[in-house]
């Protein structure tokens, strides 16, 4: 499956690092020449809302030569940070600021649905992201607009959100607030229902499917089993200020040194320091860790997908995670699911 923006075409699947300009952490062109990523993820909110920067791109900088990156740019609507405080900012003018710097897909200011949301107020969200990406689409002139879907924990609703995005004739679908009910103990129970039902609307039309949020390594291949195709975080920065390295079969701490000492990473952060538990103390040589270990299982996603092998990839990794982390929900729910 291909991707096609005003940049051209890019194969799937593709993975977007979130990448924050006032950041350090790791360069933009890192991303591209260092670890090979295609594209990225940037927060159009944090563009906008700082005077200087809006009036560049504004004025005719667009916003792959203000970052300095060539490949893919997605943009965020700033929709997380509406969860927390508000934005002061319409849909209409998040979108059309997207849309005219040159981002290749936008977002638009949709309504995060968290667990804790009740019913109704889930509904009323479904409701009102629907309303704001109908006013996305006629504001859209260049970029691919991502239609996502809300709903919360209500099955139903989310598929209300999914007939109401069918009738709006979106051409790429986001899975919006899915990430927080899956992403602590790893239990797939939920979001093998949710990609059930998207796979049973989109499934034959084409349409890539993106999941918000979603960046571990662990999580990466069953999602991807399940249909999506593009993954979007900045769990690699998280998990490094949290001291947590990336495996293919699940995060570590300096403290689970069992573990540490049977995973034989390779990767240039870990064979730059004297020893690996150096890594550790280092939050950059963590990130850079843990994006490469994020890059490593999207190549072996694709490869073993095109071979027909990604099922004995999968059963390689709840092999390992079961070993690793008895108490994890990802190999209970994963059977349960799929038995």
């Amino acid at each position: 499956m291909t991707l096609q923006t005003r940049a051209g075409a890019y194969e799937l699947p593709i993975f977007l690092p979130v990448y924050q300009p006032t950041s350090n952490l790791v360069p933009v062109d890192a991303l591209s020449h260092e670890f090979g990523f295609r594209g990225l993820i940037v927060n159009s909110f944090f563009l906008y809302k700082n005077k200087e920067t809006k009036n560049l791109l504004q004025n005719g900088t667009t916003i792959k030569e203000y970052i300095g990156f060539n490949g893919l740019i997605m943009t965020d609507s700033g929709a997380f940070q509406g969860l927390k405080r508000p934005l002061y900012l319409s849909n209409k003018k998040i979108v059309q600021f997207q849309d005219k710097i040159g981002a290749d897909i936008i977002s638009p200011l949709d309504l995060i649905t968290p667990p804790g949301d009740n019913y109704t107020t889930a509904l009323q969200k479904v409701i009102v992201t629907n309303e704001r990406i109908v006013e996305a689409k006629q504001l859209t002139q260049r970029s691919v607009l991502a239609g996502v879907q809300q709903g919360g924990k209500f099955l139903d609703l989310r598929k209300k959100s999914l007939e109401g995005l069918q009738e709006i004739g979106i051409e790429y679908l986001a899975i919006g607030s899915l990430v927080p009910f899956f992403n602590k103990r790893h239990d797939l129970s939920f979001v093998v229902k949710v990609m059930n039902d998207v796979m049973a609307s989109f499934g034959d039309t084409g349409i890539p499917i993106h999941i918000y949020g979603a960046g571990d390594p662990v999580e990466l291949p069953f999602l991807f089993y399940l249909g999506a195709r593009i993954f979007d975080s900045s769990s690699y920065g998280h998990y490094a200020n949290q001291g947590w390295y990336m495996t293919r079969f699940g995060a570590i701490t300096r403290n689970d040194t069992g573990w540490f000492n049977e995973y034989n990473c390779q990767c240039p952060a870990c064979m730059e320091q004297s020893s690996k538990i150096e890594v550790f103390n280092d939050i950059s040589s963590m990130a850079r860790h843990n994006l490469y270990v994020i890059k490593e299982t999207m190549d072996i996603i694709a490869r073993e997908h095109l071979a027909g092998r990604l099922h004995v990839y999968l059963q390689e990794v709840l092999s390992v995670h079961k070993k690793w982390f008895s108490e994890s929900l990802l190999v209970p729910s994963w059977e349960k699911s799929n038995n």
